[in-house]
């Protein structure tokens, strides 16, 4: 084997070990939850979004008491019949379940950590 042929397959390797590398860290990122949690507010806005990769996207408003300055919590969404019951849902006051996963190597997943997992609208 000519030394050219030797870089050549060093390289194809030491790229497809790179790829692998990169495939187990989005795996690992997506389907195992830092924590898990619930929030409840307003469903202020939610829209799909992105120029090439398209995620669903939104807020609600938090408010702990009455008159005091509500908390934005913003969130994505990967399931689209959660999508379905959120776009329902707008303007009404909601509880999301919600997993967080950190580090998700790219915004085609999700712009935010927070990924809702149920919606129930609250009365």
């Amino acid at each position: 084997m000519t030394t050219s042929k030797r870089i050549v397959l060093s390289l194809t390797a030491l790229l497809g070990g790179a790829v692998l590398l990169l495939a187990a860290y989005s795996w690992v990122t997506l389907h195992l939850s830092y924590s898990e949690g619930e929030r409840a507010g307003y469903l202020q806005k939610f829209s799909k979004r992105g120029w090439v990769c398209k995620t669903w996207e939104g807020e609600i408003l938090l408010t702990s008491m009455p008159g005091a300055i509500p908390e934005k919590f913003e969130f994505s969404v990967r399931d689209d019949e959660v999508a379905r019951q959120l776009m329902a849902a707008t303007g009404k006051r909601v509880v999301l379940s919600y997993d967080q996963h950190k580090g998700v190597p790219s915004a085609c997943f999700g712009e935010t950590e927070y990924f809702i997992t149920k919606v129930a609208v609250s009365q």
